[in-house]
């Protein structure tokens, strides 16, 4: 049985006879997983030890005759467009503070003249924009996978990180250019108090919204919205740097507005390699180690599996999948080696925060030869 997999490709339901629920794609939208399954995870129920299958899971498939799984693909575009809500509502509510604080130190920087403080308005106001972008990208994410995007769109998040770094830098060379343009130009600043406030305003704006951002981005698993939110927190520091500029300026020191703007622009930079990294990473398909090792001791906990081969997993928005071999007797049949792919792929989604869905290849003890003898060639056998 070295070619049995057990997958639910999109717009497909199996119906797995005992274990009574429909398999379309498994959308168990899994957060922060202290076994609250989050919206969407429609039951509730025991995972003792008698989970697998086996006479040890009579009372586990008992429970799902009588109250069944869905798991199909009406559950997957659900879920999804919950965590796409909530999202949504946080791009949008931070975009309202964010162009409220840009607003206030746009006026105040017409008043004053003060560079440092147009630094922070400009970058302040590209953090806003950044909501257009992201807004696009969870919309998309809503629509249900079809046989040319068949993993979904997810990936717009990842698309729409590019957009993100691309418009922080842009707002790095903005910066930078005025600050440098002041230096050669020194500008008397008025209204230092007005650029006082301007900057406690931005600080304060920047840090509510970069807990919110950050909150839900890792709630729902988006990397595009906690990079947005670390952008936005680095914003409110960057602020209170105005206030040493104002300082500056109070005390005659011409050039202490733009080398403050100077210091804002490489605050920008900082961002900008962060925010970059963690994009790259996530188009590199990159997870935490410890979710693959989750996902191998989850494995080993079922009864039947006696061992465990590759564990791969990426992200697609803000969902994982995973792929996952395990080894089981040689002697199973192939309705029960079903099952255990079956047991082994729900212990992964109630294991690990955030994943949807697994592919599981049943492998097996030697018997003779080697199973995957006629896939040598084309390196399948070096990949397990």
């Amino acid at each position: 049985m070295a070619g049995i997999r057990h997958t639910h490709p999109n717009g497909h339901e199996h119906h797995h006879g005992a274990h009574g629920h429909h398999h379309g794609v498994h959308d168990h939208p899994h957060g922060d997983h202290d076994h609250d399954h989050g919206p969407g995870h429609d039951h509730d129920h025991d995972h003792g030890p008698d989970h697998g299958p086996g006479p040890g899971g009579a009372r586990h498939r008992l429970a799902h005759l009588l109250r069944p799984h869905s798991h199909d693909s009406g559950d997957k575009v659900d879920a999804a467009m919950e965590t796409s809500r909530d999202g949504m509502r946080t791009l949008w509510i931070s975009l309202v503070v964010l162009a409220a604080t840009t607003a206030v130190q746009a006026v105040i920087v017409a008043l004053s003249g003060s560079v440092a403080l147009f630094g922070d308005t400009v970058h302040n106001a590209a953090d806003a924009l950044t909501a257009v972008p992201l807004g696009i990208a969870f919309v998309l994410g809503r629509r249900a996978a079809n046989r040319r995007f068949t993993y979904g769109y997810g990936r717009a998040e990842d698309l729409a990180g590019i957009v993100i770094v691309a418009v922080i830098a842009a707002s790095a060379v903005v910066a930078a250019f005025m600050a440098v343009d002041r230096l050669l130009h020194p500008r008397d600043i008025t209204h230092l108090w007005a650029v006082s406030v301007a900057a406690l305003v931005g600080f304060a704006g920047n840090e509510w919204v970069a807990r919110y951002r950050i909150r839900t981005g890792r709630r729902i698993g988006s990397a595009a919205l906690v990079a947005d939110g670390l952008h936005a927190r680095t914003d409110g520091f960057t602020s209170l740097a105005v206030l040493l500029g104002a300082g500056g300026a109070a005390l005659g020191v011409r050039w202490a507005d733009p080398v403050v703007g100077l210091l804002i622009t490489v605050a920008i930079l900082l961002v900008l390699r962060d925010a970059a990294r963690e994009v790259c990473r996530r188009l590199m398909d990159a997870v935490d180690p410890a979710l693959v090792g989750t996902a191998e001791t989850a494995l080993r906990g079922v009864d039947g599996v006696l061992d465990t081969g590759q564990v791969r997993m990426r992200w697609i928005g803000h969902a994982l999948r995973a792929e996952a071999d395990i080894v089981v007797d040689p002697q199973l049949t192939v309705v029960q080696a079903h099952s255990l792919a079956v047991a082994a792929e729900h212990a992964l989604i109630h294991a690990v925060p955030r994943l949807t869905a697994a592919t599981v290849h049943i492998d097996h003890r030697p018997v003779e030869g080697d199973p995957h003898a006629a896939l040598a060639h084309h390196g399948a056998v070096s990949a397990r």
